[in-house]
């Protein structure tokens, strides 16, 4: 039976570091769209030329 736990171990430890694994490399979504837009149409319009 002791051996039996022994073998045990190293699977499980495998099985928690695959599923760990799977969780640390999902892709994750930003909410960046909206935030982008709003700095582009700010940028283009500080570079409008003024005329007064």
């Amino acid at each position: 039976m002791a051996a039996l736990a022994w073998l045990l171990i190293p699977l499980v430890a495998v099985l928690v570091a695959t599923v760990w694994g799977s969780w640390a490399a999902r892709t994750r979504v930003t909410g960046d769209g909206s935030s982008l837009a709003d700095y582009e149409r700010f940028r283009e319009a500080m570079q409008k030329s003024h005329s007064g």
